[in-house]
């Protein structure tokens, strides 16, 4: 039976959670009000709860759910375990993290009536947006 190494996050919303996890690969990821328990490998209820969760089926067979469970303060701690850690470490949570700011930031543009007219990519994986404001 795997650990779950908890991770702080500077996530605080679960719809761009979930749409970042949409962009990396993750096509059915639960959200819950209520935390709900993660299952191991081996179809087990671990005593590790979470709000966003994508289930063990997305991830790999002998894999575990990873988790995002919401603080009091607001901000999600990822909760992955030591096996899937293989794969999703801290560079895959900084991707997450990314793609996270991405939709956050096109909201909020889009809120104060700003439109994307070009977005490129740097070899670096910086993002740089070209916004107008519509009248």
């Amino acid at each position: 039976m795997s650990h779950y190494t908890v991770m702080e996050t500077q996530v605080s919303s679960a719809e761009h959670l979930v749409k970042a996890l949409n962009d990396l690969g993750f096509e059915n990821v639960e959200v819950h009000a209520e935390p709900q328990p993660l299952v191991g490998w081996l179809g087990d209820n671990r005593t590790n709860r979470a709000h966003v969760i994508v289930r063990k089926q997305e991830i790999g067979f002998v894999s575990n759910d990873i988790g995002f469970l919401q603080s009091r303060s607001g901000y999600f701690k990822a909760q992955i375990s030591d096996f899937d850690r293989l794969k999703f470490d801290e560079e895959w949570l900084r991707a997450l993290t990314q793609r996270y700011a991405y939709h956050v930031a096109k909201d909020m543009l889009a809120e104060q009536d700003f439109e994307a007219v070009e977005e490129t990519r740097e070899t670096d994986g910086t993002i740089h947006l070209t916004v107008r404001r519509m009248a």
